[in-house]
C-alpha cells in the first residue's frame, strides 16, 4: 500500500469524525429552546465534557454536574463540577459522581430546568446501582463478553438501577427536563441510549431475565427478584432531542471519500453482527470491486459485537481488521481501517486499527501466530506487532463505529 492510501483513509475517517463534533449540534438545540433562566446542568458520557463546554456558552448555569471517563476532562467549566469515572465498567466514582447528580436535581422546584446532556458511555459512568457495586461489575463483565448488541445490555441495566429507565427524569420532579442526545445506539433508540436515564422503560423485568438464560448468565436470587419487581420511570417532565449519530458520521465519509476521488459505496451504516463477521462482509466486497476498473471506498458504519472466548486484548474495531489480514496479504491496492468515533476500542488505549496487503507479513516476521491470536481475541498485540494500531486520544464525541476499505484501480 503506498503512504498516501493509508493517507486516504486516515483523512476520511478522522475529518468524518470531526463532522460528528457535538459542539454545533448543542449549541442549535439549546438556542432554539430559547431557555432565558438559570439552568441546572448534568453532563454524563464521553463526549460529555465538549458537550458541556459548547453549553456553558449558551446557557446560564446555576450549578452542574459533569461524568466523563478517565482522562476526558480538557479544562475547567465555570459553575460545573466535573468527574472522571469508570468505563467499560462502573466503578466507585462513578457512583459517587451520579450521587452528587441525584443530590442536586432531587431539591428542585416545578420553577427549575434541568439540562440534561447524554453521550456513549453513560450506562457505566451515570449509576446509581440496586446490587452491590462487585456484583454489578461482574454482571457487567458477562454482558459485554457474550456477544450481546447494546439494546439487550442495557435492557438488563436498566432493571437494576435508580437512574436508568426514566428514573433519573422522575427523580428531577416536579423540574422540567431537557436532554440533548448524541446517539451511539443504532436506529437512535432514546431508550438504550445510555440505558435511558429521560426515557420511560417499555420492557419488562421478564424480558430481561430472558436474555440473560439465552446467555446462560448466571445471576443469584436477590438480584433476579430485584429484575423483576423493577418498575420502568415515566419520564413525562422530559424532552428528548437527538444532535447526532452513526448515520451522520456514514454519510460524511462518503463525502469525504469523494473528494479524494473514491467512488463512495455503503454497505451498512446500521451493522450490528459479530465483528468477524463484518470483516468478512467488507472482505466479500472487495472481491467484488477489486478489479472493475474503479478507485472505491467501501464504508461500513454501526456497532459490531465481539463474543469473547480468549483471555486476549482487543476491541470490536481492531478485531475486525485483525481477522481480514491474512486474506488481503499481498494486496498492494487495497487498505482496510476500521476506527470508534470516539477514540476508544475496547478496554484499549487503541481507537482501532488498520492493515494493507503487507501486514500480514511484517506479523510474521515479528513471530506472531495468526490463529492463535484470532482464538485469544488479542488483536490488540497482534496489531501491535505490525505497527497497525490507531491511537488517537478522545475525539470528543461518540456515535459508533465506522469501517473503511479502500481500494486502488
Amino acid at each position: 500500500m503506498s503512504r498516501s492510501m493509508w493517507n486516504d483513509a486516515q483523512q476520511i475517517a478522522m475529518n468524518a469524525i470531526r463532522s460528528c463534533l457535538p459542539e454545533e449540534g448543542v449549541k442549535k438545540a439549546l438556542k432554539d429552546l430559547d431557555l432565558k433562566k438559570e439552568v441546572c446542568l448534568v453532563a454524563v458520557g464521553k463526549a460529555a465534557f465538549s458537550m458541556a463546554k459548547a453549553a456553558s456558552e449558551v446557557l446560564s448555569i446555576k450549578e452542574g454536574i459533569l461524568i466523563t471517563k478517565y482522562g476526558h476532562i480538557e479544562g475547567k467549566i465555570d459553575h460545573v463540577t466535573c468527574y472522571e469515572a469508570g468505563h467499560p465498567l462502573v466503578d466507585e466514582n462513578s457512583i459517587k459522581a451520579s450521587e452528587e447528580a441525584i443530590k442536586m436535581c432531587s431539591r428542585l422546584s416545578e420553577e427549575d430546568i434541568v439540562v440534561f446532556l447524554l453521550s456513549g458511555g453513560a450506562s457505566a459512568l451515570f449509576e446509581a446501582p440496586l446490587i452491590p457495586l462487585e456484583e454489578l461489575r461482574g454482571l457487567n463483565r458477562q454482558l459485554l463478553n457474550k456477544g450481546l448488541d447494546i439494546v439487550s445490555i442495557n435492557t438488563i441495566r436498566k432493571k437494576l438501577s435508580k437512574v436508568k429507565g426514566g428514573r433519573f427524569a422522575d427523580l428531577c420532579k416536579p423540574a422540567k427536563v431537557y436532554s440533548i442526545i448524541l446517539s451511539d445506539v443504532l436506529s437512535d433508540r432514546l431508550d438504550s441510549i445510555g440505558s435511558g436515564p429521560t426515557v420511560k422503560d417499555e420492557t419488562n423485568g421478564r424480558k430481561a431475565l430472558s436474555l440473560l438464560e439465552e446467555k446462560d448468565i448466571k445471576i443469584d436470587e436477590k438480584t433476579r427478584d430485584i429484575i423483576l419487581r423493577s418498575k420502568s420511570g415515566k419520564a413525562d417532565n422530559c424532552t428528548n432531542i437527538v444532535i447526532g449519530s452513526v448515520k451522520i458520521l456514514a454519510r460524511k465519509a462518503m463525502e469525504e471519500a469523494e473528494k479524494l476521488g473514491y467512488r463512495p459505496i455503503l454497505i451498512d451504516d446500521q451493522i450490528d453482527i459479530e465483528a468477524k463477521d463484518a470483516g468478512d462482509l467488507l472482505f466479500e466486497e472487495i472481491e467484488k470491486h477489486r478489479n472493475d476498473g474503479k478507485d472505491t471506498a467501501l464504508i461500513l458504519a454501526g456497532e459490531t459485537v465481539v463474543h469473547v472466548r480468549g483471555k486476549g486484548l482487543g476491541g470490536r474495531n481492531q478485531e475486525l481488521v485483525f481477522s481480514q489480514m491474512k486474506k488481503i496479504s499481498g494486496m498492494d491496492d487495497v487498505c482496510i481501517l476500521s476506527i470508534g468515533s470516539d477514540g476508544t476500542d475496547g478496554p484499549t488505549d487503541a481507537a482501532g486499527g488498520y492493515i494493507d496487503g503487507s501486514s500480514y507479513e511484517r506479523f510474521v516476521k515479528a513471530g506472531g501466530e495468526y490463529e492463535k491470536v484470532l482464538e485469544d481475541n488479542d488483536s490488540y498485540h497482534g496489531l501491535q506487532l505490525c505497527d497497525s494500531l490507531i491511537k488517537t486520544g478522545p475525539t470528543g464525541t461518540n456515535v459508533n463505529d465506522l469501517s473503511i476499505a479502500l481500494i486502488r484501480n
